[in-house]
């Protein structure tokens, strides 16, 4: 994981020539960011048609090739989270010994200096299933308190870009690839929800993703999910001065959790002597399943280490409204409910997604990112009434279903270069055992065609009192421009059919 240099800071970048390694949004902040400190900053991105936009905004460009043929003129490079440490720029700033940030990095030591004013309260959220969700609880309740708060980081806008409003606490959203780009964070508390395979393409390793994710627990207070082995063992060895679990169950001395139906405090101030505090009751929580008092949970154990009262944890709770595409209530008819999750993009948020429903026609695919299907299969396969596989990586999902849920019939959508392939049910390379129908959409098919196909599929498979769920396990970029673009899509094919 990069080193934290301590030549370099935000006060000594007047003048030096920095590389900004992304043109997307975070790139824009990161733009902005150094302009203001009288940085000489320069862009580089593997699209030339972005490079050609920013220079004719003028901005100094580089193609990747020479970014790194030159990569020793540069003091610092900052790049955006989506390149991974084996990009060819990132990979010659290492030989060359040039520093390299994240654009959290560059913000949490902006703030640290004072430039924008006494420095924020971070509160900080990672895991591999729940984030924007707890990231969300967190701001409510420091609004209900009266508290200054800015919603930021992997949840929408970059922190760079909120930096100059009035704000006491920053709820920030970090991804395990931001999170790796800023080694030298230290928030006042953070939470490791929980660790299961995700974006071990983009890491390299199971080990490496787990020690991004433990970046979170450096600073005040470390905070992890106990059900889940992996946030148990990142919590374990955090080396925070204050250590606080969550738990379903009711909490120990030192922990939040479920007593008698409420969200119980037995860790911070107080409330850590005797039987602790009751902040909320469970079935306020407008979140289905155990993930959603996980989440409650995690979000209130951030809330009170920095003394928000349980009146405006419960009132926040009470309140809170689901964002788009987390469970999100399409359409129920004929007794059949449609259910846009489509922002489960791993397999852990699928297993959670399905978990809160009694009997699901699960619609799975995508791209996995080199994660297993298995443990997520042999965990619902007794909720599953029926699946339709898409996406690039859908005969993962297919194999795991043969293996775990032989006897539930899957549909199989076909599209583009796959049409004509397949001339039997059992048609995947290992041996699917179980597709019963095999749709093809056509060539080079729209996003809506795609999800039209798809909820037909489903209503052929769906009973009264069934759900149809989008929980696709994997991203979306295969077929779609995001998981929002895909929820969307299946919210207005699930409306054209069925009303």
């Amino acid at each position: 994981m990069p080193e934290v240099s301590q030549s370099i800071s935000p006060d000594t970048l007047r003048g030096e020539a920095v590389l900004v390694a992304g043109a997307g949004i975070t790139g824009r902040a990161v733009l902005a960011a150094l302009t203001s400190l009288g940085a000489r900053a320069t862009l580089t991105d593997d699209s030339p048609s972005a490079l050609t936009s920013y220079a004719g905004q003028g901005v100094a460009v580089l193609d990747p090739g020479d970014a790194v043929k030159r990569m020793s003129d540069f003091a610092l490079v900052v790049t955006s989270p989506g390149f991974p440490p084996t990009a060819p720029v990132l990979a010659a700033a290492v030989v060359t010994g040039v520093p390299i940030w994240g654009d959290v990095e560059l913000a949490w030591r902006l703030d640290q200096s004072g430039r924008f004013g006494p420095p924020r309260q971070w509160l900080v959220v990672t895991g591999t299933n729940g984030k924007t969700t707890t990231t969300s609880m967190l701001h409510a309740m420091l609004e209900a308190a009266g508290r200054r708060a800015v919603l930021c980081g992997n949840i929408g806008e970059p922190v760079l870009d909120l930096l100059d409003q009035p704000a006491d606490v920053l709820a920030v959203e970090l991804s395990s690839f931001q999170l790796h780009w800023s080694p030298s964070l230290r928030p006042e508390a953070g939470v490791v929800l929980n660790v299961a395979e995700d974006h071990l393409d983009w890491h390299g390793s199971m080990q490496a993703y787990a020690q991004a994710k433990a970046r979170a627990l450096t600073g005040r207070v470390a905070i992890g999910g106990l059900d889940d082995p992996g946030a148990s063992r990142l919590l374990e060895a955090a080396p925070a001065p204050m250590q606080v679990g969550f738990r379903l169950g009711e909490p120990e001395p030192g922990e939040v959790g479920v007593r008698d139906g409420a969200i119980v405090d037995r860790a911070f101030g107080d409330a850590a002597v005797g039987d602790g505090l009751v902040l909320a009751e469970t079935d306020s929580i407008p979140v289905a399943g155990p993930v959603g008092v996980l989440d409650a949970l995690a979000a209130a154990s951030l809330a009170r280490a920095v003394d928000v009262p349980a009146s405006a944890i419960a009132e926040a709770l009470a309140t809170f409204r689901m964002g788009r595409h987390r469970a999100e209530v399409v359409a129920v008819a004929d007794g059949i409910t449609y259910v846009d999750d489509s922002k489960a993009t791993n397999p852990h948020a699928a297993q959670a997604s399905v978990s809160a429903y009694p009997r699901v026609v699960w619609v799975a695919g995508g791209l996995l990112k080199g994660a297993s299907a298995d443990e997520l299969v042999a965990a619902v396969a007794n909720r599953l009434v029926g699946v339709v596989l898409i996406g690039q990586d859908r005969a993962v999902v297919g194999k795991a279903l043969s293996r775990h849920a032989p006897d539930v019939p899957v549909v199989e959508l076909v599209t583009g270069e796959d049409s004509g392939v397949h001339e039997k049910a059992d048609s995947f390379e290992s041996g699917v055992t179980n597709v019963t129908r095999i749709v093809e959409v056509g060539e080079r098919p729209a996003a809506d065609a795609v999800m039209l196909a798809v909820v037909d599929a489903a209503r052929d498979l769906a009973r009264p009192g069934d759900t149809v769920l989008l929980a696709p396990a994997g991203a979306s970029f295969d077929q779609f421009s995001g998981y929002g673009h895909r929820g969307d899509s299946f919210a207005a094919a699930v409306r054209a059919r069925v009303g």
